[in-house]
């Protein structure tokens, strides 16, 4: 029962941070609406939920749109009438990425003042957009992303290093727009909504320097070629007058939804935070905690309750095996609620995919860590390999949802039932 009532709760949470809504809602916005009918209106989408924002954006806006969309392989569900649609690689950038920015850059030339670029951004567009600056190879981008994933740089630091080797992120593309208008329709997946940093902030005001993304180079010791750190000394744009931003989905309100849904269920909700940013399994391990709280002593809320975390956490590569931060917290979360009866953990990327991997994340119970016993699993060496997705498999505790169409960081919940 509670695992149905999790997955419930999950599968319409995401439901309600869909993008159609909030695109809906942008293009109602008298910033854009003073603009239309004055010049030509380019579409330009980006990001893992980059499909469907354009989708919503060409339903509502009819014909005579043109422009391109940029998402990941296997997010894109068919033409859009004007529109080039290209999939490409994510985390890491790759041919494909190249091309279809290209494209993308090939519809904003020789704009006029009176024209709009309709700049549609999710989550992933900092891999999914991409253009290296001159000087920089795809290889460079390549590998200095991959350095960055795996030594646990959060998402603001490994977006300081790729704006300032890119020609497209930290305010370059809005640049590349100039004389025209860019309208920007924003779903966040960047605790605290910084517009610089979603989607290495393609169209934002720069906010980081390039001394902040020389000392990450040195904090993380990045093996990066000499010519490269030169590049990495220039400065991004400090200021733009050709951008109207707004924001219109994040993790806050994926939590909200969540707390909705459980409180229909009948479980007192509880927020805990929505900038959870620890290591994934240090995460797995504090709501295990809590829900042992729950029952011994009814803080912070008498069962039966929902706990709710979102953020996004960060994982330390120390082995070779197969997962993602969701799985990792999740199959950690199995090992603090194991023999606890009436406690769910469940953890979920609101994109639908946690890592290189097709699961969403992981749902686990009081039984999870038993079973993986009894098959000779030990849950902590799993995780010094980082196979919480083979672990978890084992256990027929992942959560697999494909493609959300979305992408607001993630969320992690922990249900304890009556006692």
């Amino acid at each position: 029962m509670l695992k149905e009532d999790m997955r419930s709760i999950l599968d319409g949470a995401i439901k309600a941070v869909l993008p159609e809504n909030a695109v809906k809602e942008a293009l109602n916005n008298p910033a854009f609406t003073s603009r239309k009918g004055k010049g030509r209106l380019i579409v330009a989408s980006i990001g893992k939920a980059a499909w469907r924002m354009a989708k919503a954006a060409s339903d509502i806006l009819g014909s005579g749109i043109t422009g391109a969309v940029v998402t990941k392989y296997d997010h894109s569900m068919g033409e859009i009438a004007g529109l080039e649609i290209f999939e490409a690689g994510h985390p890491v950038p790759d041919m494909n990425t190249i091309n279809g920015t290209k494209a993308l850059l090939s519809h904003v030339k020789n704009l006029k003042p009176e024209d709009t670029v309709l700049f549609l951004v999710s989550g992933g567009g900092s891999a999914l957009f991409e253009f290296p600056a001159e000087g920089v190879t795809l290889e460079d981008m390549q590998n200095i992303t991959s350095q960055l994933l795996s030594c646990g740089a959060d998402i603001v630091e490994i977006n300081t290093i790729r704006k300032h080797l890119s020609s497209v992120k930290g305010g370059r593309f809005a640049e590349l727009c100039a004389p025209a208008h860019v309208f920007m329709v924003v779903l966040s997946d960047v605790l605290g909504d910084r517009l610089d940093s979603i989607a290495s902030g393609p169209a934002a005001p720069d906010m980081s320097t390039s001394a902040e993304a020389l000392s990450i180079v040195k904090k993380y010791n990045l093996n990066v070629k000499p010519e490269l750190l030169e590049i990495l000394s220039r400065e991004t744009p400090k200021k733009l007058d050709n951008v109207t931003a707004t924001i219109t989905g994040s993790v806050t309100e994926l939590c909200k939804a969540v707390s909705t849904l459980a409180k229909e269920k009948g479980y007192t909700p509880v927020t805990l935070t929505t900038t959870l940013t620890c290591e994934a399994r240090e995460a797995g391990s504090f709501m295990a905690g809590i829900a042992r709280e729950v029952l011994t002593s009814g803080n912070p809320a008498k069962s039966p309750c929902a706990l709710i975390a979102g953020g996004e956490t960060v994982v330390h590569l120390t082995g070779k095996g197969m997962g993602g931060r969701n799985q990792e917290l999740a199959l950690s979360a199995a090992e603090g609620i194991s023999g606890l009866e009436g406690v769910v953990v469940a953890s979920l990327g609101s994109d639908g995919t946690d890592g290189p991997t097709d699961a969403a994340g992981g749902i686990v119970d009081g039984k999870t860590a038993g079973i993986l016993r009894e098959k000779g699993i030990s849950i902590p060496e799993v995780l010094r390999n980082n196979d919480a997705y083979n672990a978890l498999k084992e256990a027929d505790a992942l959560l697999m949802t494909g493609p959300t169409g979305t992408n607001v960081n993630d969320v992690s919940v922990v249900l304890v039932g009556s006692v």
